[in-house]
């Protein structure tokens, strides 16, 4: 392996995540879901993917992906948290921040 590889390697292992709320809006029907995610740059990639593949746990927003497809839902943060050394801290803001955005946004949990 190279030193160049190496590098990239630690950097990559070494990179901070940043958790937080994001929400999904369906346009065309108004509703709308939130979520939680330890890691918000990734979530988006994940959801779409198993959008796709039809087998998103929430089922009312794999309707929607079916009925309006991927052009019909944008993908959003609500807030980004604080960097929490403790994950059982950073989880437990996680719940309380997405049930607040729940309530604010009327959306339905993801």
């Amino acid at each position: 392996m190279t030193i160049d590889r190496k590098a990239a390697i630690a950097a990559y292992k070494e990179r901070k995540t940043v958790a937080g709320i994001f929400v999904i809006r369906c346009a065309a029907s108004g509703e709308a879901w939130v979520g939680q995610a330890p890691n918000l740059e990734t979530i988006q990639n994940r959801t779409w993917f198993t959008l796709r593949q039809g087998g998103h746990p929430c089922r009312s927003l794999q309707a929607a992906w079916i009925t309006h497809g991927e052009a019909g839902l944008t993908f959003g943060e609500c807030e980004r948290l604080e960097d929490e050394q403790s994950a059982y801290v950073r989880n437990a803001l996680l719940k309380e921040r997405a049930l607040h955005w729940q309530a604010e946004l009327k959306a339905e949990a993801i």
